[in-house]
C-alpha cells in the first residue's frame, strides 16, 4: 500500500488533529515527513502536536530575509520552549543579486509578475531545496483562510512539488486556533493581537479591518488570488 493510500485510510479514520498525526508516526518512516513552519497561529499549534505527539518530525522554515522582528522573536520563543533543531533555509545570493538588479529593492510593487519573481527567490526556490527528498509535507492550512482553501481536502497530491500534503487543523476556525495556543502556553506572534491573522514578509503584509478575508492583509495593494507559489490553494 502506498503512502497516499495508507493516508488516506489514516485520515478516514481520524480527523483528530493529535490522533491524526500519532497515526502518521506509526505508518511513516520520519525521514520522509517534513513541516513547514512560518511561526504563525496555524503553525505553532502543529509544533505544539508535533511536540506532543510525532516528536521526531523534521520541521523547516523560510528565512526570506525581509521578515517581521517579531516573526523571529516567536521563532526563538519556539525553540527555547520546546527545544527544537529548526532547519532554516534562505535565498540564494545569486538570486538575491539578480533580483535586486532586475527589479530594484521594492519592485516588488510594481506588478504581479515582479511580486511573484520576488517570491520565486525568497520563498518558492528554497522550499524546493527543503522539500528534496520527503515524500508527505505537514501544513498548517487552514479551509476558512481563503476562498482558494476552502475546497481543499485534509490529504492531497501536490503535483507540483511532487509531494503528499496533509492539512491536520484545515477544518479549525480561526477562534479554535487562538484558543488552543492560550490553552497551551503556545509562543503566539504579538501580531496576531494587533489583526494580522496572517503574516509573510514585512513590506507585503499589512493588519486588516473588520470584515475582511483574513489574507485581504497579504499584498494588500494587489487583486490577486493572494498566494506566493507555495501552495497551489
Amino acid at each position: 500500500m502506498s503512502y497516499l493510500e495508507e493516508l488516506e485510510q489514516l485520515v478516514r479514520y481520524n480527523n483528530n488533529p493529535a490522533d491524526l498525526l500519532k497515526g502518521l508516526k506509526e505508518i511513516t518512516d520520519s525521514r520522509d515527513v517534513t513541516f513547514s513552519t512560518s511561526f504563525g497561529a496555524e503553525d505553532q499549534v502543529i509544533t505544539h502536536l508535533l511536540y506532543t505527539h510525532f516528536n521526531n518530525c523534521p520541521i523547516f522554515t523560510l528565512d526570506t530575509g525581509r521578515l517581521f522582528q517579531e516573526t523571529y522573536d516567536t521563532f526563538h520563543s519556539t525553540i527555547n520552549k520546546y527545544k527544537l533543531d529548526i532547519e532554516v533555509f534562505s535565498p540564494d545570493s545569486d538570486d538575491l543579486k539578480n533580483l535586486y538588479q532586475n527589479q530594484g529593492a521594492n519592485g516588488f510593487y510594481d506588478s504581479i509578475e515582479n511580486r511573484k519573481s520576488c517570491c520565486g527567490v525568497r520563498k518558492v526556490i528554497p522550499l524546493k531545496k527543503a522539500l528534496e527528498g520527503k515524500k508527505i509535507w505537514i501544513t498548517g492550512l487552514r479551509s476558512e483562510q481563503s476562498d482558494n482553501r476552502s475546497d481543499l481536502s485534509q490529504i492531497e497530491y501536490d503535483s507540483h512539488f511532487d509531494i503528499i500534503k496533509i492539512h491536520p487543523i484545515l477544518d479549525w476556525s480561526w477562534e479554535e486556533t487562538m484558543q488552543y495556543l492560550t490553552d497551551n502556553g503556545i509562543p503566539t506572534n504579538p501580531l496576531h493581537k494587533k489583526g494580522f491573522p496572517s503574516i509573510g514578509c514585512m513590506p507585503c503584509t499589512r493588519a486588516i479591518d473588520q470584515g475582511e478575508d483574513f489574507r485581504a492583509g497579504r499584498w494588500w495593494w494587489e487583486q490577486s488570488a493572494k498566494e506566493c507559489g507555495l501552495h497551489s490553494k
